[in-house]
């Protein structure tokens, strides 16, 4: 038996695929569509979804129930002596809450240790990368938990938003601005940092949104990161759950940006994709943690 493994959820952005590759678990998140519940990478392929999504299915997420939860834990235990599990962001989902309450309680006090970092998507994905790295360099689950909660505040992302129609059905904008916003072509950009989704900036258009996107992250690398980008240790990243080609445009973007940098890019997680829709193309990056 192995000493540690790693579980994550699909917020990730890392399919059950891409899982068995690296060696993890991922805890595929439920979604409903007209009161049908659906499993991520499960029961519904991302093509079924975006056309429930613009048909106008009534779309709504949840928690993972503690039974999911504690089944997943419990194959991982079978596997592992030791389980370091990296939800969701608190700040978006009460599902890492009602992890770290689990995880107190026997069998799992002592076994299973809840990271909450306050990351989503692929900064979540770039995590699980990093927990694999330490767990590999020797580190104990305690101390991987604390080394990537340090880190909390370490990492951005910025996300352009193609359709205002499914933030107004999620109550984050006004049924009126959803309607003048798209009249007048404007469309945000939201921005995640340290556990919470905000609106960061409004653009007349998709090119000015990835322009803004760019200049957003060019300006926190040369100061809020400055550091770490000095030293070679940020880590580039992108999202979308926008088409292949749009995917592609936006990553040679991208790199034409910031030349020498790597960027690692993933498809916005369905449970994402309620709030964000198609078309959505994201920018961010991680710091690598120091030991």
């Amino acid at each position: 038996m192995k000493k540690i493994g790693v579980i994550t959820d699909s917020h990730s952005g890392i399919t059950q695929k891409e899982a068995k590759e690296l060696g993890i678990l991922v805890l595929p998140m439920p979604f409903y569509f007209d009161d049908v519940c659906y499993y991520e990478d499960v029961d519904l392929t991302r093509e079924e979804f975006f056309q429930k999504l613009s048909s106008g299915c009534r779309v709504a997420t949840s928690q993972p129930s503690p039974a999911d939860v504690m089944k997943l834990w419990d194959e991982g235990l079978g596997q592992f002596e030791q389980i370091v599990y990296l939800p969701i962001s608190s700040g978006l989902s009460g599902s890492c809450a009602a992890a770290l309450a689990l995880a107190q309680e026997p069998p799992y006090e002592g076994k299973v240790f809840v990271v909450d970092n306050g990351r989503v998507s692929t900064p979540l994905h770039r995590s699980v990368l990093d927990a694999l790295e330490l767990a590999e360099e020797g580190y104990s689950p305690q101390e991987i938990k604390s080394i990537l909660e340090k880190y909390r505040d370490k990492m951005v992302i910025y996300v352009g938003v193609e359709t205002l129609e499914h933030l107004k059905r999620g109550g984050r904008i006004s049924p009126a601005t959803a309607a003048l916003g798209t009249v007048l072509n404007i469309k945000p950009v939201l921005k995640f940092d340290v556990g919470t989704l905000d609106t960061y900036k409004k653009c007349h258009g998709s090119s000015r949104v990835r322009k803004a996107m760019i200049e957003a992250m060019q300006h926190d690398l040369e100061t809020k990161f400055r550091e770490w980008q000095e030293q070679g240790e940020v880590y580039l990243l992108a999202a979308s759950s926008a088409s292949e080609e749009a995917t592609a445009e936006w990553v040679k973007e991208i790199q034409g940006a910031f030349p020498g940098m790597e960027v690692m890019c993933d498809k916005l997680s369905l449970g994402v994709s309620c709030h964000i829709g198609q078309g959505g193309l994201g920018i961010g990056c991680s710091c690598r943690p120091k030991r």
